[in-house]
């Protein structure tokens, strides 16, 4: 994989830090990653965004932000109200094929879901992956009703012919409720699609070398981990009820 795409379910699943563990452990490995972030919003001009975070988790990473607003919501939404330009799927494209020129790796990270609208003809992250044939990864929610909205994003990904890679649990909590420890194993079942990892809940407030550690062992070695979703998931049935 040369250029990936990192999709959620929703707003504030994990996104971030999922994008950053995939970087920090091709960085390991010494590739040169890029990461693209098409459009950030809610963040007003000079204060850090999700790239802050990327770089301050992975290290030694390009990062490219292509537009930001200051309102917190939809691409297109927020364009709209602050007046200034939308960043169009043609315009994500170009800039991670730009990256892709001089980058072993080039990460495209969305906003929000697979089908938030970045601009008035109604340019989604699927445009995005679509133009550039680049697989895509979905992280999801562990607890309850996350098996709906993983279900939805991939049947649309797998719809619109895209390259569905697989689906990473972006925040495992220390103590998983029933919900939580069902839906480790059913998540691979909604996606139609492979779990390739679940990052401890906290990994974004560890140090860079612990971050590292932590990314290791929460991904696949698909993605240049260690984690095993069988174990996992057996872990996950096994683990008894907290009272």
């Amino acid at each position: 994989m040369t250029v990936l795409v990192v999709s959620g379910t929703g707003t504030g699943v994990g996104k971030t830090v999922v994008t950053a563990a995939v970087a920090a452990l091709a960085a390991d490995r010494g590739q040169r990653v890029a990461v693209l972030k098409p459009a950030q919003t809610g963040v007003a001009p000079g204060e850090p965004g999700d790239l802050a975070d990327v770089s301050r988790l992975a290290g030694d990473v390009t990062t490219c932000e292509l537009r930001r607003y200051p309102d917190p919501l939809s691409p297109e939404a927020a364009a709209r109200r602050s007046g200034l330009p939308a960043v169009t799927p043609a315009d994500a494209a170009a800039a991670a094929t730009r990256l892709h020129d001089d980058h072993d790796l080039v990460l495209v990270e969305g906003a929000g879901g697979l089908l938030v609208r970045f601009d008035a003809a109604g340019g989604t992250l699927a445009d995005v992956a679509w133009a550039l044939s680049a697989p895509v990864i979905i992280v999801a929610e562990a607890g309850l009703g996350t098996l709906n909205a993983t279900a939805l994003t991939a049947e649309v990904a797998t719809r619109r012919g895209l390259d569905m890679l697989g689906v990473v649990i972006g925040s495992w909590p220390s103590e998983p409720d029933l919900a939580a420890r069902c839906n480790a194993a059913d998540l691979s079942v909604a996606a139609a699609a492979p779990l390739l990892g679940a990052l401890q809940e906290g990994a974004a407030s560890a140090g860079r070398a612990e971050f590292l550690d932590k990314a290791r062992r929460g991904l696949s070695p698909w993605l240049g981990g260690v984690f095993d979703s069988d174990q996992f998931t057996r872990t996950a049935a096994s683990t008894p009820d907290v009272m």
